[in-house]
């Protein structure tokens, strides 16, 4: 299996565009698929849970799309390029991101995200347990990231 350190920092890119465009495509197909499951009714559904649904689904994929508009001008500009490579490689914003909790912590909000947005469809106590459980591992991140970046 080849290594992403393996890679020249373009070809990392072009592979982020990649999954970017893979994850839109999921999301796509999980909003179908909650349509015909009938999620999202709203006779069941508290205001909360309504808000929370559209704000993370709309604003996950405009956040998706700006990444593959984002990446794709990196490609485009040699210095933009070096500067974001520069920006990413720089040890104490590594330092950080690994003392703050690191990838693993980054997938876990990721799989929150996700579950709890399926619960707001879905079930209010479920939502609103998980919903719990995101916030105070939100608060976690944020808390240790905060501490981390005052050395």
């Amino acid at each position: 299996m080849r290594n992403c350190k393996d890679m020249n920092y373009e070809t990392q890119i072009k592979r982020r565009i990649r999954i970017l465009y893979l994850l839109l495509t999921a999301m796509l197909a999980y909003m179908v698929a909650i349509a015909e499951m009938g999620g999202g009714d709203s006779r069941i559904m508290t205001d909360l849970a309504d808000r929370f649904s559209r704000i993370v689904f709309f604003g996950g994929m405009i956040y998706v799309i700006s990444r593959i508009v984002h990446n794709k001008k990196l490609l485009r500009s040699r210095l933009l390029l070096k500067e974001q490579m520069l920006e990413e490689t720089d040890e104490r914003n590594r330092y950080l991101h690994d003392k703050s909790g690191g990838l693993v912590l980054d997938i876990l909000l990721a799989c929150l995200l996700f579950i709890t947005l399926t619960a707001s469809l879905f079930d209010m106590t479920a939502f609103y347990v998980s919903f719990a459980i995101l916030a105070v591992a939100l608060i976690l991140k944020a808390g240790a990231y905060l501490c981390y970046s005052r050395f």
